[in-house]
């Protein structure tokens, strides 16, 4: 699940906010959000 949600964010399909719901959701975890984003959770 981290690939294909990094991949959308990298294109711009997702925003921070929705990478940050899957985080809440437990599809990632905080660490792989702060991957994606470079930013914190």
């Amino acid at each position: 699940m981290f690939e294909k949600i990094k991949k959308f964010y990298d294109a711009g399909v997702w925003s921070e906010q929705r990478v940050r719901d899957a985080v809440a959701k437990g599809a990632i975890t905080a660490a792989q959000f702060t991957e994606i984003t470079g930013k914190a959770y």
